[in-house]
């Protein structure tokens, strides 16, 4: 049976490279039936923190993934790597010198494994000095530890960054001093912003948490994620993490380096956005307003569904729907100032004083019927519809762009519509 780890460090959020590793794990091991391991790499003792833990789990979760077993905490096996490196002290493989034990590194020999994503890779062990894997505070090293307990796991995969491709050979001589079978090792490619620079906060956020809090759907941040090391035979790019745990395969994985393209991700996002169900955007979208300042405790969720459905084929996160839709939930909502010039005309406040007469005589205020009034009042005087739906856009909403003014209006119900256009002559 397959069986993956990811291994966070709970010495900072969830990093957007980090997250990928995770999500191209599960994939895999859903995939394959296997299963999925937690193993938290916690003993830097100093920088570990509860708090970072907690979100980095909780990130997890959100972006969908779910994990087999309890988690394996580094921590609280300081004793079993002690017994393990006199294990290999017992045998003189290891030395120690002072309070440090050191492995000794077989000279003129080749390292090889087959990766799984790049192929062939060898590595001269004349390169590769004597290794420490217990510091002198008797915590153990990386590589070390990582041996250890992904020997008692079971791991029979590790996927994982490029940057670990150094690491792979000084983990497979460990393996072999204990007499285990290495597992097989796929290094992923490196994300890279889209200048071809360390992925960074200049290309965008770097942590899961900053995309949550910016309004990114989880499945879309995964969805883009998985695109960055994979591409499924048929091309496509909306592609939900358990639609693509169907046809993913390992051996597909790009060997390149992939760049992080914020704008194709905020693409992605609005693509998820306007297929949503209101029922899925509704409770975040209030979170987003009332963050905002913006109370809809008064508005029922049909109201909301409206707003919607007016809104979600243009929003690219959850985050901009607030100032698009303040002007549904409140009569103080700013106005833009290049769009004021329409309210300042003396024709453009007459236009919106006797529409609005003819509005509040409306019984069906639908926004077939507010149409016919604005299209009847600018054929009568001989003018196009601009300079008369300006204005009133300007008057109900603050804005210069947005929805269609008319469905805008049949949102906003004759009452309120009314009042705003009135307001807006006198102010």
């Amino acid at each position: 049976m397959v069986r993956v780890r990811f291994a966070p460090s709970p010495t900072g959020f969830l990093h957007i490279g980090s997250a990928r590793t995770a999500i191209f794990n599960w994939l895999y091991a859903r995939h394959s039936r296997g299963k999925f391991l937690l193993r938290v790499e916690d003993t830097d003792l100093k920088r570990s923190e509860s708090r970072f833990l907690d979100e980095i789990l909780e990130d997890l979760k959100w972006l969908g993934l779910d994990w087999d077993e309890e988690p394996l905490f580094q921590s609280k096996r300081f004793g079993v790597y002690r017994e393990k490196a006199a294990e290999l002290l017992a045998a003189g493989k290891a030395y120690k010198d002072g309070d440090a034990v050191l492995f000794k590194v077989e000279p003129g020999r080749t390292i090889a494994f087959d990766d799984l994503i790049h192929g062939r890779i060898s590595v001269e062990s004349d390169t590769i000095k004597d290794q420490v894997i217990i510091k002198s505070d008797g915590s153990p090293t990386y590589n070390f530890s990582c041996v250890v307990d992904d020997s008692f796991l079971g791991i029979t995969h590790v996927l994982r960054g490029d940057d670990h491709i150094s690491n792979t050979p000084k983990q497979i001589i460990f393996y072999e001093a204990f007499g285990l079978t290495p597992p097989r090792f796929g290094h992923m490619p490196l994300i890279l912003g889209t200048d071809g620079a360390k992925l960074s906060k200049r290309h965008g956020g770097v942590s899961v948490e900053e995309y949550k809090r910016d309004g990114f759907l989880p499945e879309a941040l995964a969805n883009y994620l998985i695109l960055l090391g994979w591409t499924p035979k048929d091309g496509r790019e909306i592609l939900p993490p358990a639609e693509a745990v169907k046809v993913f395969e390992i051996s597909e994985m790009n060997d390149v380096q992939a760049k992080f393209d914020l704008q194709k991700l905020r693409w992605l996002n609005a693509e998820y956005i306007m297929k949503s169900s209101n029922a899925r955007l509704i409770p975040l979208v209030r979170q987003y307003l009332y963050a905002a300042g913006i109370p809809t405790a008064d508005f029922s969720d049909a109201y909301l569904a409206k707003v919607l459905d007016l809104y979600k084929v243009r929003a690219k996160t959850l985050s901009e729907f607030p100032p698009m839709i303040d002007c549904f939930f409140r009569e103080d909502f700013p106005f833009d100032e290049e769009g004021r010039k329409h309210l300042e005309k003396p024709e453009s406040r007459e236009f919106l004083r006797i529409l609005a007469d003819q509005l509040a005589g409306i019984t069906d205020f639908s926004h077939a019927t507010i149409e016919v009034v604005f299209r009847e009042f600018a054929e009568e005087r001989g003018i196009k519809p601009g300079p008369i739906i300006h204005p009133a856009r300007m008057a109900v909403s603050g804005k210069t762009k947005g929805a269609g003014l008319f469905e805008m209006m049949e949102v906003l119900g004759r009452e309120r519509v009314v009042a705003r256009m009135r307001r807006a002559i006198n102010g």
